[in-house]
């Protein structure tokens, strides 16, 4: 059975950092491109980061130098590390695994809120 799992989520002041972490069993995650995802309520999801089955990594500008995306294959698990938090960084993270020629495999999610 294919599943994601993200943990790490919570309330965090503005300026504070959080890690979340994504395990994945179900599905040899090495092969698959991994990303994160958030929702804030009443927006559409966005893409967050990803990082490629050949470690490539790409990140939306509103996180770019501030969000660190990793992924330990041996154990598989993929990880966003989140510094200088904002407020408007609140959202649901979901994580994602894909591979050409397969279905999606998304996370239940994790919310992150930044609040003084």
């Amino acid at each position: 059975q294919v599943q994601l799992v993200e943990s790490g989520g919570g309330l965090v002041q503005p300026g504070g950092s959080l890690r979340l972490s994504c395990a994945a069993s179900g599905f040899t995650l090495s092969y698959y491109a991994m990303s994160w995802y958030r929702q804030a309520p009443g927006k559409e999801r966005e893409l967050v980061a990803k990082i490629t089955a050949g470690g490539s990594k790409n990140y939306a500008a509103a996180v770019k130098g501030r969000f660190t995306i990793s992924r330990d294959n041996a154990k598989n698990t993929v990880a966003l590390q989140m510094n200088s938090l904002k407020p408007e960084d609140t959202a649901v993270y979901y994580c994602k695994g894909n591979r050409a020629g397969t279905n999606d495999y998304w996370g239940q999610g994790t919310q992150v809120t930044v609040s003084s």
